[in-house]
């Protein structure tokens, strides 16, 4: 009788050890009718594409059995979501009275899928969905409503001589023991820059936040990573990044929040380092067309997709009410009087008596 209050206790204790330990998934704001419950349940960093895009209210190929997103209403979706990846930290000096999980399994993950449904979906609106990986091509920007956003640097050298010009960081935010001559700490601030960028744009130009198609922000920033290589995580340097990169998050949060009427939501990744790609199952082109045809000889396609419930439900309540319209008039030509409710048969009657 003793052992299930043991291993409960166990659990728990790992999930507390994690949550203060591990990498996390920390969500800064959200709209009322997202409900993010508050608990210690872990989620696997393969499935965060997944999360975002139930936040959106899109439809995922595989369930998400993760009690930590609770069913939203189904008129009701966000506007925005906006997904934060920072490397090089496990967590970061946030406020207390936001919840956060402990991120398992940390590989690494895009939102290409979730980008791909919104232009799918909403293929006749501008959405916006804007991408930053650390490349030397760094921003990635697709749809027709990102011309707003071809003023903002691009790659590495367009980014570094951002912070020369007018209404750079530079000029407003205290750098203390950042150089601005090291390459490291010039990365950090270009990311910094272009989270300031990004929402002076849009404090700019609120109109894209009022039409009907969710945008969508996947940046990753990596700035961090290098200073913590390069000075070490016990360095005065690395301790002002951190507390400069939390401020940032949380004004850059409010920022987007409030531009979207509180119709937004902002989450945040801190992770130390993305496990090798060797722990990430992959497969090769002609190891897909083996494994298929092992199982399906004659290439034949699926019996349904994911929206199978959707043609369901829209298939079977027509048939519903078909089969209720035809009752009905079947019925009420049933009961009909020949003579009373028929203009034919009434006519034919009066002609009949004066002849």
């Amino acid at each position: 009788m003793k052992r299930p209050s043991i291993y409960s206790l166990l659990v728990a204790c790992t999930s507390i050890f994690c949550g203060v330990l591990g990498d996390r998934l920390t969500v800064l704001r959200s709209p009322s009718y997202v409900t993010f419950l508050d608990g210690q349940w872990p989620i696997s960093g393969e499935k965060v594409p997944s999360l975002v895009a139930l936040t959106m209210g899109f439809s995922v190929h595989e369930d998400l059995d993760w009690p930590g997103l609770q069913a939203g209403p189904l008129f009701q979706r966000p506007r925005a979501n906006v997904l934060v990846v920072v490397r090089g930290v496990d967590s970061l000096s946030l406020p207390n009275n936001i919840t956060s999980y402990p991120l398992d399994n940390p590989v690494p993950f895009t939102l290409d899928s979730v980008a791909s449904t919104v232009h799918t979906l909403f293929a006749d609106s501008t959405p916006v969905v804007l991408q930053l990986a650390p490349s030397e091509e760094r921003l990635y920007m697709m749809g027709m409503a990102n011309t707003v956003f071809e003023d903002l640097p691009v790659t590495l050298q367009q980014i570094r001589g951002r912070l020369s010009q007018e209404g750079s960081i530079l000029n407003s935010l205290p750098v203390n023991s950042l150089s601005r001559n090291n390459e490291a700490d010039l990365l950090f601030l270009s990311e910094i820059q272009v989270l300031h960028d990004i929402s002076a744009l849009l404090q700019r130009h609120r109109h894209l936040a009022k039409d009907h198609a969710p945008d969508l922000y996947s940046l990753e920033l990596s700035g961090l990573e290098e200073i913590s290589r390069h000075y070490g995580k016990d360095s005065p340097q690395f301790q002002d990044a951190t507390s400069i990169l939390a401020s940032i998050l949380q004004k850059f949060a409010a920022d987007v929040f409030g531009v979207y009427s509180n119709n937004a939501v902002v989450e945040v990744v801190t992770v130390q380092n993305f496990e090798t790609p060797l722990t990430r199952r992959s497969r090769s082109i002609l190891a897909t067309n083996q494994i298929s045809n092992s199982q399906r000889p004659y290439n034949l396609a699926y019996q349904y997709n994911f929206q199978y419930a959707v043609i369901f439900n829209i298939i079977l309540w027509l048939m519903i009410v078909l089969v209720l319209a035809v009752i009905a008039i079947a019925y009420n030509l049933w009961n009909m009087d020949p003579g009373y409710d028929s203009i034919i048969y009434r006519m034919t009657n009066q002609k009949i008596r004066l002849d």
